[in-house]
């Protein structure tokens, strides 16, 4: 008499296929964020209300060179190539990770109110604020690296400052270092961005209707700002 035991052999090589998958299957992604550290959203939750804030602000959407505005790290290897990462990646794309962080940082620094895509109350000076990230570098074990230009453009007046700014923070090994050397940049840059906020609020105020607003009149020159001194980067 003869057995059959196909099914059995069947279903046993189906078991040794999936064990054989799940030992071949993929490390787990881990996901890192720039946005403020739970300390820091303590003091933030702490501090008083900005509700009669002095001044309000506007931060735009910030951009970033396209080979970084993606959700996988992209860190360099040398001056000429990169490597990306599929399981160091972003919790949100690159340049809401900057924007969401610098948010956070400028509010609190200057005790006000981020109201980009929200109705503001009229007579509350606001400064819109405009950041182009044209280098964001990742060199594990060495260094974070941000270069922007940013602007503050008091709305009222038109009045305008356009600075650059390059953040350089040495790191330690790992990429917990590297996204902690990019916060420690995102945080020198909010201070710049909110030094140049505070000139721009102590100028002499031009309204846009003195300054040329009727045909024929000569327009009066903006006050001359100059750029906050930054202190030096990894200090």
């Amino acid at each position: 008499m003869t057995f059959r035991r196909v099914p059995a052999l069947a279903a046993l090589g189906a078991l040794v296929i999936a064990a054989a998958l799940t030992g071949c299957s993929s490390p787990a992604s881990r996901f890192y964020t720039l946005s403020p550290s739970d300390d820091t959203a303590r003091t933030a939750a702490a501090a008083p209300s900005a509700g009669n804030a002095p001044w309000l602000i506007e931060l735009a959407p910030v951009d970033v060179p396209p080979q970084v505005a993606k959700a996988q790290f992209v860190v360099q290897t040398d001056a000429n190539q990169v490597r990306v990462l599929e399981q160091e990646r972003w919790s949100s794309m690159p340049g809401d990770e900057i924007r969401r962080a610098l948010s956070g940082d400028l509010t609190q620094q200057l005790g006000t109110i981020d109201v980009y895509g929200s109705p503001h109350p009229e007579g509350v000076p606001v400064y819109r604020v405009s950041v182009n990230v044209q280098r964001f570098e990742s060199w594990p074990g060495s260094h974070a690296l941000i270069d922007a230009v940013w602007s503050v453009r008091a709305l009222d007046t038109q009045t305008v400052l356009t600075c650059r700014s390059v953040l350089n923070e040495k790191v330690g090994d790992g990429y917990d270092a590297l996204v902690i050397g990019h916060r420690q940049a995102v945080e020198a840059l909010s201070q710049s961005i909110a030094s140049g906020v505070r000139a721009l609020a102590a100028a002499p105020r031009v309204s846009v209707a003195a300054n040329g607003g009727k045909a024929g009149m000569r327009a009066k020159p903006a006050p001359s700002i100059a750029c906050p001194q930054m202190a030096a980067a990894g200090s």
